[in-house]
């Protein structure tokens, strides 16, 4: 029984081990099913998003979700120490260490011994009496310092990740609104195709950003946006519609880097539904009907935008298959609205407006900027 519970608790380790090595340090897609932390990612975010879905969209609702991504991290990494901690002391228990205490230790003084080497406390009020307990406590002391170490590493390079993703997010706000729209994007470039292929190159590059970052890091998906009407899913699906609205509309250079940003953009939100285990949706709701379509391009020609019928049409249907399934799967998962292709009649953007909803500029906004505690 004994050697059981040993290889029980070693198995744990590596196991645990190879986990977090998998999450933290493997900078590639992991698509073994079989994995603590995905796992429990599935499971916690089954929960954590079972209320918001019973809540109407707002302030509120964002709130909540947004504190998923930070919790869950930490969450995580506490799971992985004390079962790291656990796992150590059944090694002990296996092995018939005895410890410095009446009767040799029971399992309980085996954990905190476990616990105060795993966090290198070095109180030494409990200690091994046997040579295998001792070094099996040097190793537990070497992996806890790693382990701490790794954590203290890892943390600032996922927020690093995230503000770029957020850069970019934020400087759209006042090209395409907040949510963001491709007629709205394209607008306002009007004729100058030349500026509007500069900003699908730098497009492209953030594009490339978050499929890097959020396959190594796949809990930045959940990270929410700093403000309730802001998403990285938002932002990457304007900038797919935008891509194809260009490549079936103009002619030229700004055509083909509309190509490439839409390359690399729809790589990403494929790649990313996989990571997170999402089908992509085929019986989701059109999002540019016949009569949208047909108001759309009645408003972007005067942009220098013309998007003709016939072929071009079922071109443009044609790359929308192409992505629209994958951010409709994504959108239902994580919860976050994908845009509209058109904006409104109003301007709807976040620099707009202040937290005490008083328009700047005297233009009437239906944004928000940072949520002050209410929807």
């Amino acid at each position: 029984m004994r050697s059981l519970i040993a290889a029980a608790g070693a198995l744990w380790i590596a196991v645990i081990m190879w986990d977090a090595f998998e999450a933290i340090v493997l900078p590639r897609r992991v698509t073994r099913r079989l994995r603590p932390a995905r796992l429990f990612y599935r499971v916690t975010w089954r929960m954590w998003s079972a209320v918001p879905r019973r809540m109407r969209p707002g302030g509120r609702r964002e709130t909540f979700l947004s504190f998923y991504g930070p919790l869950s991290l930490l969450v995580l990494l506490a799971a992985w120490a004390a079962s790291l901690v656990i796992a150590f002391a059944m090694v002990q228990v296996g092995i018939g260490t005895r410890l410095s205490v009446a009767g040799g230790g029971a399992f309980l003084d085996h954990l905190y011994l476990s616990g105060e080497t795993f966090f290198t406390l070095g109180l030494g009020d409990v200690t091994p009496t046997s040579r295998a307990g001792r070094a099996v406590m040097v190793i537990e002391a070497g992996v806890g310092f790693g382990f701490l170490a790794l954590v203290i590493g890892y943390l600032p390079v996922l927020y690093q990740a995230f503000s770029r993703r957020e850069l970019n997010i934020t400087l759209l706000d006042a090209r395409a609104g907040s949510p963001p729209s491709a007629e709205e994007l394209l607008r306002g470039f009007g004729a100058y195709q030349e500026e509007l292929a500069v900003l699908l190159a730098e497009w492209e590059r953030w594009g490339a950003d978050v499929l890097e970052s959020h396959l190594s890091y796949p809990v930045l998906s959940y990270y929410r946006s700093q403000h309730d009407n802001q998403s990285w899913l938002a932002a990457l699906t304007t900038v797919l519609d935008a891509s194809v609205l260009v490549m079936v509309g103009i002619e030229g250079a700004c055509s083909r880097q509309a190509g490439l940003t839409f390359a690399m953009a729809r790589h990403a939100v494929v790649d990313l539904a996989q990571v997170l285990s999402r089908p992509p949706v085929g019986s989701a709701p059109d999002r540019l009907t016949s009569s949208e379509l047909a108001r759309l391009r009645t408003g972007l020609a005067a942009a220098g935008v013309v998007v003709p019928a016939g072929d071009a049409e079922d071109k443009l249907a044609e790359l929308r298959r192409m992505y629209e399934p994958y951010v409709a799967a994504l959108a239902q998962h994580l919860l976050m609205p994908l845009p509209a292709w058109r904006g409104g009649a109003e301007p709807n953007e976040n620099w707009r407006t202040s937290a005490w909803g008083r328009p700047l500029g005297g233009a009437q906004s239906r944004s928000r900027s940072v949520d002050p505690g209410d929807d």
